[in-house]
């Protein structure tokens, strides 16, 4: 039954029928979609804005929707998708944030300046480095020069309203140019708040229309071909951005006749500038989005002190309100603009910048202007903080000059007498160099030789990430990587991909790594060790590094996992093919599990994921798991392995073998095999043997490929040890429900794919030239 509570919410009566929800702003942004039933989403999982894709996929296991989820291998793939699927007529959605939004700014004005509709959410988050996943705009500056209309969204209400009004400006005819929609991460995506929706998905086509409009062109018309994206020369290239130009301006209008009409539908308005209490106001703060309502109850109170105070935020920013803005400030003596992110250099966020010139277009040179950057990486917005913005304007307002133009608010000064002590003190090179594991080239075959002494021995090695780290119970990343490490001699520099090795064990100001150690970008990793490999080498050549007193090379290990080796392949490769002397090392725990558990392309068929649900629709992953391991020797690296802390002596010696050949020969590529409890809805003590059960069922076969021979090192059947895979599906919550009768198809279609990859690698096990 529908409840209406407009008029409790004080909003004028809509004509259509709405109904109450209680969601936060990503479900309010996937419950807009399945309503319109998109065509295609293309996306990469991403924190703030991964739920979107999951809720989606959540809602079309039981058939709420038909949008095709297509999983990417990165945001600039899923940028990709989404562009081919616009061109080809249909509707288009996406969503993403911050570091992915950037991946994929490449694609952004491909899509605008070639004119083809979708709508995108950007859920704001921190831009790095160095890492912060909360909220605040520098995403969203990015995005301004793109030529893509923005709507901003203070509360999940206006992310479903904005989402709707979206698409009907992303595909009229007058404008024609995808959309974005931005909202605050951690703020406004997960606040959980009431929000009125359409009852009826009818009612939402009746005003968005069920289909795309007629008469747009795409690719799929055979009777009318067309070139999309051509080679241009100046004289053509400046008419199309003088008409994209003038497209982008025209939303403006178009887009306050599609709020008009939908504030008659529903009784919710969103001007193109939200004013509060500005008819006679004489100081003003500038905000976007969630702040925004915050600083109203500021309002409020300096109204009630006597001070003629008032708020202006918009709900559109491209094309941005210029005369508006003017018209609101030209009575007000002083106004602070809080932007949520720097232009670095520019004297003023990007907000204030464009505020100056819309007041110096417009006639306004009386009006005061303060630039205050507040609220990065996620830092809390109070009532207080509102207010102290309020007490600049007041001052410029009372003095008539700005004393301090341009400043931050809420950053903490240095002391240099407060800063971190070294907490961890390095490691011995006695105690790394042991002499305990001896490693041999055999002149004979150009293999490599490995002696293992007692695993009791090797104890005694210091362990390379300290205790204490914030890995969940049973995590298998760290018994995983201290037991590779046991087979490495000597120091280490170490450079960890986004994942989560890397942020449960790096929250500022400490560190678990008592080797030095480097983050960078999610699929940029090996392409960063590569530069630090050659520069090392080359600044040992030219003598730069004698006085450090270097005993041995440094080994350069590189890890990765949480679906790193999707959108990091390619870097991967490259690294590769260069032979690079480095180890690429990857924790598989089959899925993106720093952002909760999404499907990466090493999540086996039918495995449960956030994205890949279970229902009456849809069971689990839909295509099979990406064997890495084969893919990077097909680059004829001198060494390739998988291992398995299952099998402790025999990871052991390939982590020895790994060390050799990326110290004398090139790079090296190894697979371990880790658990994650959490996400594999599995006890944390069964995790030795899930991973056991998993090597003897031969889905994750233990073997090497050493100057391009392969060696079986671990054969199951030979031990006949080799168990059923319905005895290790039945240990984990995420694979139980393959062993149901209704799943048989599905279990022999992942048991007959197992095989077939099992009876390849034994194959080449024979033959030394497969």
């Amino acid at each position: 039954m529908a409840i209406d509570i407009r008029k409790e919410q004080g909003t004028a009566e809509g004509t259509v029928e709405q109904r109450v929800v209680y969601e936060s702003g990503n479900e309010m942004a996937a419950y807009a979609a399945h309503q319109i039933n998109y065509h295609i989403m293309g996306y990469f999982p991403i924190s703030p804005s991964t739920e979107v894709a999951q809720f989606l996929d959540l809602m079309k296991t039981s058939g709420q929707h038909d949008i095709v989820l297509i999983p990417a291998d990165g945001e600039h793939g899923s940028a990709g998708v989404c562009y081919g699927a616009s061109t080809a007529g249909g509707r288009v959605f996406n969503a993403t944030s911050a570091n992915g939004y950037l991946y994929m700014l490449e694609q952004m004005p491909v899509q605008s300046g070639t004119r083809f509709p979708m709508v995108m959410n950007l859920v704001c988050r921190s831009v790095s480095g160095p890492l912060d996943i909360h909220g605040d705009h520098s995403d969203l500056y990015f995005a301004l020069n793109t030529g893509w209309p923005i709507l901003l969204c203070r509360d999940p209400q206006a992310v479903y309203d904005m989402n709707i009004m979206a698409l009907k400006l992303a595909e009229d005819p007058e404008v024609r140019l995808p959309v974005i929609v931005a909202s605050d991460g951690y703020f406004t995506s997960h606040q959980k708040r009431r929000v009125m929706t359409f009852a009826h998905r009818k009612d939402v086509h009746a005003f968005v229309g069920e289909k795309p409009p007629e008469g747009f062109v795409h690719v799929l018309d055979r009777d009318h071909p067309i070139t999309v994206g051509p080679y241009m020369n100046e004289p053509d290239y400046i008419n199309n951005c003088y008409q994209q130009s003038m497209a982008m301006y025209r939303a403006e209008e178009v887009y306050d006749r599609i709020r008009t009409e939908y504030a008659a539908l529903t009784g919710r308005d969103y001007p193109v500038l939200d004013l509060y209490r500005m008819e006679d106001a004489e100081v003003a703060v500038f905000l976007l989005n969630s702040a925004a309502e915050i600083v109203k109850d500021v309002v409020d109170q300096l109204r009630a002190e006597g001070v003629k105070a008032g708020a202006i935020s918009p709900n559109m920013i491209r094309p941005f309100p210029a005369k508006a803005i003017a018209d609101a400030l030209r009575g007000v003596k002083a106004v602070t603009v809080g932007d949520r992110a720097d232009s670095y250099g520019g004297h003023g966020g990007n907000m204030t910048i464009e505020l100056k010139a819309a007041l110096h277009t417009h006639g306004n040179s009386t009006t005061k202007v303060v630039s205050r950057i507040y609220g990065l990486g996620g830092k809390d917005f109070y009532a207080e903080d509102g207010r102290k913005l309020f007490e600049y304007a007041i001052e410029a307002a009372k003095t008539g000059t700005v004393e301090k133009p341009f400043d931050y608010h809420g950053h903490t000064k240095g002391d240099p007498a407060k800063a971190p002590k070294r907490v961890l003190e390095p490691m011995k090179y006695e105690e790394l160099k042991t002499g305990l594991i001896t490693v041999t080239p055999d002149e004979t075959t150009g293999k490599v030789n490995v002696r293992i002494p007692p695993l009791r021995q090797l104890t005694r090695k210091p362990k390379r990430i300290a205790p204490g780290h914030g890995a969940c119970p049973g995590c298998g990343i760290f018994s995983g990587l201290e037991m590779f490490f046991k087979g490495i001699e000597g120091d280490i520099v170490a450079l960890f991909q986004t994942g989560c090795a890397m942020v449960v064990t790096t929250g500022y100001p400490y560190s678990a790594h008592k080797a030095t150690y480097i983050h960078n970008l999610f699929q940029n990793g090996a392409a960063t060790l590569s530069g630090v490999v050659e520069m090392f080498h080359e600044r040992k050549r030219r003598g730069e590094l004698d006085h450090l007193g270097l005993k041995d090379d440094f080994t350069f290990v590189m890890i990765t996992g949480d679906g790193g080796m999707d959108i990091g392949m390619g870097p991967a490769i490259g690294a590769a093919l260069r032979n690079h002397r480095m180890i690429i090392l990857e924790y598989d725990n089959e899925g993106y599990m720093n952002t909760g558990a999404q499907l990466s392309y090493s999540t086996p068929i039918g495995h449960r994921t956030s994205t890949s649900n279970v229902g009456s629709r849809q069971t689990g992953k839909v295509f099979h798991h990406k064997d890495t391991a084969q893919i990077m020797a097909a680059t004829h690296i001198p060494y390739v392995f998988t291992g398995s802390e299952a099998n402790p002596q025999d990871l052991l010696r390939k982590a020895a073998k790994a060390q050799w050949y990326a110290q004398n020969v090139g790079l090296v590529y190894g697979k371990i095999l880790i658990t994650c409890p959490l996400n594999w809805l599995s006890d944390d003590k069964d995790g030795s043997t899930i991973i056991d059960y998993a090597v003897n069922t031969c889905f994750f076969p233990l073997y090497e490929v050493e100057r391009g021979v392969t060696t079986i090192t671990y054969n199951p059947e030979e031990k006949n040890k080799r168990v059923p895979m319905t005895d290790w599906l039945k240990l984990m919550g995420k694979t139980r429900h393959l062993t149901k009768p209704e799943n048989a198809e599905l279990l022999q279609e992942f048991e007959t794919e197992i095989e077939r990859r099992w009876n390849m690698l034994k194959a080449k096990h024979e033959s030394p030239y497969l």
